[in-house]
């Protein structure tokens, strides 16, 4: 997936769970937040044996990893 496909799917899953997670993030947070969640929870799931693929996979893995980072976010501050 390029760049840009990336950041449009990062932007989604996060915007999903700041939604989902009732988090007040801005379009760049969420942007943030669903490319760096999809790396977290590739990696997790990654040592569990799962893997995601496509555009589906890449977009649940950013939901899932942006809300363990709003979570753990809240749990810090």
């Amino acid at each position: 997936m390029g760049i840009i496909g990336s950041i449009i799917i990062g932007g989604l899953a996060g915007w999903f769970a700041s939604m989902f997670m009732k988090s007040d993030t801005g379009i760049l947070m969420n942007i943030i937040l669903g490319i760096v969640g999809a790396a977290v929870a590739g990696f997790l799931f990654g040592l569990l044996g799962v893997s995601f693929s496509g555009i589906l996979g890449y977009l649940i893995a950013g939901f899932i990893g942006a809300s363990i980072l709003i979570a753990v976010g809240r749990k810090v501050f």
